[in-house]
């Protein structure tokens, strides 16, 4: 269940805790979100074989060919009056990284939102198909509850509806989404891009909108970028690469299931980044190698100027640590007012270590 505040909690590999919670996370870090990415990749068209789907206008399919499966995947429509060859570069980056991506047409490039999400929900259909194609490379490769859809404008819109249509989808990345009195009543995961200067999907009257209608208890983030315009996001190296990073982290933390990619997020690409012009979140991270008997704790506002409260059940003591490892403060939390004045130290994170857990704070100033 959501908190009313955003929580941040996570065990963190340090000389001073036992790192065995995070050691499934070794390999994972931002220097590993490249362009492109580790795996080989080869195409798939329907002169190879796969399906030719009637609510859209051909397909080609990205695939890692040295990766090991398993594999998630997710398709991606273009925006109005566009062709694939305007999203394509997804195509490549996403299975580089071992996600498999279907890139399709519409059968009119005047096609409306609707018309859209019902394109995506086709593709998907090809690519469970490929699942069980006796020919195909994939066969048999495929996570078939791992399928997500992503498209720019209004195939960003479409992306959206289509979470609406069908409460399987796993993930939605939106591309700058272009989508009129948005009914996005879903529980797909959804990461909202944004162009700060975009006048054909303006962020006040689409991407915002859009943001404030996915229901509360649905994961999502909207992630302006500064001075960008409509097609920003159109390629995994817009917003100086941060769209590229953000996107592949999402999906692998939704999409795959990978919790390991949560703590990029919010302690890395979405705190200050200095390509956005506006961040707006609603999302946690889940406990990575936590007891289920440790000990609840609350705490907000974060990040903070000054004080941070904390809710927990019992009297504790705590130790504040930099990130250098450094002790700072040290006491006891005690009663119903439990809160620690960080107005003394400068903008940085630090560490709050209260009865063998550990809480990841950010002070700005």
């Amino acid at each position: 269940m959501k908190n009313l505040y955003f929580v941040l909690l996570l065990t963190f590999i340090s000389p001073l805790f036992s790192n065995s919670a995070l050691a499934q996370c070794d390999d994972i870090s931002l220097e590993n979100l490249t362009n492109p990415g580790p795996f080989d990749v080869e195409i798939l068209t329907e002169a190879d074989g796969i399906r030719n789907g009637p609510n859209y206008l051909e397909a080609t399919i990205y695939y890692p060919t040295n990766a090991t499966p398993p594999f998630a995947s997710i398709a991606i429509v273009p925006g109005f009056v566009s062709l694939p060859t305007s999203v394509e570069e997804w195509g490549p980056f996403y299975a580089s990284h071992g996600i498999v991506t279907i890139i399709i047409g519409t059968n009119s490039i005047f096609d409306l939102p609707e018309a859209r999400a019902n394109a995506l929900l086709d593709a998907l259909e090809t690519i469970k198909q490929e699942n069980s194609r006796v020919s195909s490379p994939l066969e048999g490769d495929l996570n078939l509850d791992q399928l997500a859809v992503s498209g720019w404008s209004m195939g960003g819109g479409g992306a959206q509806r289509a979470a609406v249509l069908d409460n399987s989808i796993a993930g939605v990345v939106a591309l700058c989404p272009w989508l009129p009195n948005p009914q996005l009543n879903h529980e797909s995961p959804v990461l909202i891009f944004s162009g700060e200067e975009d006048t054909v999907a303006p962020p006040s009257q689409h991407a915002d909108l859009h943001y404030n209608a996915t229901p509360n208890m649905t994961d999502k983030v909207l992630f302006e970028i500064a001075n960008g315009d409509h097609s920003v996001a159109n390629t995994p190296n817009g917003g100086g690469g941060s769209v590229g990073r953000i996107a592949l982290s999402w999906l692998k933390l939704y999409l795959e299931n990978n919790d390991c990619y949560c703590p990029l997020l919010t302690d890395n690409l979405l705190v200050n980044p200095p390509a956005a012009s506006k961040v707006e979140q609603s999302f946690e991270c889940e406990l990575l190698g936590i007891d289920s008997q440790e000990l609840a704790i609350g705490f907000y506002p974060n990040p903070t100027r000054n004080i941070v409260y904390l809710e927990i059940p019992k009297d504790v003591h705590y130790e504040l640590i930099s990130s250098l490892g450094q002790p700072l403060l040290e006491g006891n939390l005690t009663g119903n007012n439990k809160q620690i004045d960080l107005s003394q130290f400068p903008e940085s994170l630090y560490y709050l270590q209260i009865e063998g857990q550990v809480i990841k704070l950010i002070k700005n100033n």
